[in-house]
Formats: structure tokens, sequence, C-alpha cells
């Protein structure tokens, strides 16, 4: 790990994990193998599975689960709230007990390009791929190509084709 990074005493690594700089990390489980970009924040209650690899510049926020061999691209963004507010209607400002987290599941050996943005409440199931620059605003098949705002399938993966 470098320097320059803010890893929380909360935070669960596992074996052999890769962290670059100025990663902020708290709260959350890396597991075995996986490498975490420059400019990373994973936040509480996201889980990341074994060899993953999260480039830089992405967000995974609470509530995400990414399951084993996902590649995340870089500037990836997971958002967990549909209907984000500042504040109340009374203008003070929310806290966590006004909100609730939507989940996120990411299944094993996803591939999600670069600049995806990814919607709370998607599952995108095993072996998908996200196409960079894709929104994704339901959930996607396994094995299923998507690509586009909002994202669209392109076509399913035959039996003989990666991932």
């Amino acid at each position: 790990m470098e320097t320059f990074n803010r890893i929380a005493p909360d935070v669960t690594l596992g074996r052999s994990v890769k962290i670059f700089g100025f990663a902020n990390l708290y709260g959350c489980i890396v597991g075995d193998e996986s490498r975490i970009g420059c400019f990373v924040e994973i936040q509480k209650n996201a889980t990341i599975g074994a060899r993953c690899k999260i480039s830089s510049h992405s967000f995974i926020c609470e509530g995400v689960t990414i399951e084993d061999d996902v590649f995340i691209g870089h500037h990836v963004c997971f958002i967990n709230d549909l209907f984000p507010r500042a504040s109340l209607p009374d203008g003070t400002l929310q806290t966590d007990v006004d909100w609730k987290v939507i989940p996120i599941l990411v299944e094993r050996r996803v591939t999600i390009g670069s600049g995806a943005v990814i919607l709370g409440g998607v599952t995108i199931g095993a072996g998908a791929i996200v196409g960079a620059g894709a929104v994704v605003t339901k959930s996607v098949a396994p094995r299923t190509v998507v690509a586009g705002n909002p994202a669209r399938v392109l076509r399913t993966l035959g039996e003989g084709e990666a991932p």
C-alpha cells in the first residue's frame, strides 16, 4: 500500500491485495489478490470479491456487492440512491436515517467498461459485459453484452466465447 492512501481501521483486506495511491476505503471488505487503482473510493458496507481489478477514479458506494474475478474500468460510478437530496423539505440537512440504500449486485466474471454508471437496484449477471459509458438502469442477464444510455442488449455471448 502506498503512503497516500486512507484505509480506515474497519476495512477488511484479503491476502495480497494491492492498493495504489490516493485510495479511500472505509468499512468495506476487499477479497484476496484484488487490485485497487489510484483515486478509488470504496464506502462502508461494500464488498469486493477475490481477484477483482478496480481501475482508477472509480466510486463504489455503500450497498454494492462485487463478486470474484470482476473487472471495473476507469471512472465507473455506482449510485445507491435514485432520488438524492441534500436536505429535507423543511431545509434541514439529510442524515443517514433520511434515506435507504438501494443495493447493487455485480456477479462473478463481469466486465464493466470505463465511464459506466450503474444505478441502484440492478443485478449484473455472471459473465456479462457492460460497454464503456453505458448507463445501466435495469438488471443485465448473465453473459449478455449491453451498451448505451440507457444500456441496451447488444447480444448474448455464446457458450465458447469468453468470459
